[in-house]
């Protein structure tokens, strides 16, 4: 009788916690008071925030810009935008006001005025906003690997894509764009741009979001532990008997033909970690010194001696 294996949602939901959690960090604590904008609601959040000279908290507004996204999400795109999506987008955005100190009888944390912050902002700017980038990143990257999101420009992506054809990636650049240069305009017109130029702050946000994107690719793909290697040679046996003997790794072979010599012969396929990769090109050196080799890197290997990846 077959097992079902039970999945279990209370550490999708800790995990989309503790990612709102890092997320809020990096925005509440980082970037809000630097006026650097990332994009999507919570760039938008802060441009109105700047609008209303401080006064309306960051996480109450993207709870309240994100509210009619999500029910125009739900009723276009149904359940794909369920509980998870609400659920990620409320504790993202308390969090970013508890950190704030904006939470009535929670104003102590107050964490964007410490002296380190303090010190960054005047002395390190750079290292500020690269550390919101990575918090950022990192908090949505394990959102989205917990198969949560936190609405916003990801609703309008997706029903731009269901009623117009336009690719998300496209989308979702598009309304970045579009907001970061607006908070831009808000910030030069507003003269909030104390020490640095609004230009010089918008350009610092199309950095944030580049670094954050390439960070959320590598936290739902995974860094590189594993390397996937094609073999051509004569001697595949002996190869592949070495591999098996030497590393303990599996090899499978698959038949080929050369189409320049029309000659047929097997191409051995082995996954290796990273520090086994240099072992196994003195192995096939040793035995084949004209061997051709491919290597590529695997993000993901699940199976009897690789650890299982989330």
């Amino acid at each position: 009788m077959e097992q079902k294996i039970k999945k279990i949602p209370w550490l999708d939901y800790a995990a989309i916690t503790f990612g709102s959690v890092i997320m809020a960090l990096g925005i509440g604590v980082f970037l809000v008071d630097a006026k650097v904008v990332p994009g999507g609601v919570s760039g938008m959040a802060m441009a109105i925030h700047y609008l209303s000279d401080n006064k309306i908290p960051v996480g109450m507004l993207i709870w309240a810009l994100n509210v009619p996204l999500y029910i125009w999400g739900y009723k276009e795109l149904g359940k794909r935008f369920g509980v998870r999506t609400f659920y990620g987008f409320t504790i993202n955005a308390f969090f970013i006001d508890f950190f704030r100190g904006d939470i009535p009888g929670f104003g102590m944390f107050d964490l964007q005025n410490s002296a380190t912050i303090k010190d960054l902002q005047q002395n390190d700017f750079f290292f500020l906003i690269l550390i919101g980038a990575a918090l950022l990143g990192l908090g949505l990257g394990i959102i989205f690997k917990f198969r949560g999101t936190t609405a916003g420009s990801d609703i309008v992506a997706a029903i731009l894509q269901k009623k117009k054809g336009i690719k998300p990636g496209q989308a979702i650049m598009i309304i970045d764009f579009f907001v970061i240069s607006l908070a831009g305009v808000i910030i030069g017109v507003k003269g909030l741009a104390d020490v640095r130029p609004a230009l010089s702050l918008t350009l610092y946000a199309f950095l944030l979001l580049i670094v954050s994107s390439r960070l959320i690719d590598m936290v739902i793909d995974g860094f590189d532990y594993a390397r996937q290697v094609l073999v051509i040679s004569e001697k595949h046996k002996e190869i592949a008997d070495a591999i098996m003997e030497n590393l303990s790794r599996g090899c499978t072979a698959f038949k080929t033909r050369g189409l320049y010599k029309h000659i047929d012969r097997d191409v051995i396929l082995t996954v290796v970690t990273i520090r086994e990769l240099g072992k196994l090109e003195e192995i096939i050196r040793n035995i084949d010194d004209d061997a051709f080799v491919i290597i590529n890197n695997v993000h993901e290997v699940q199976g009897k001696g690789f650890r299982r990846r989330i």
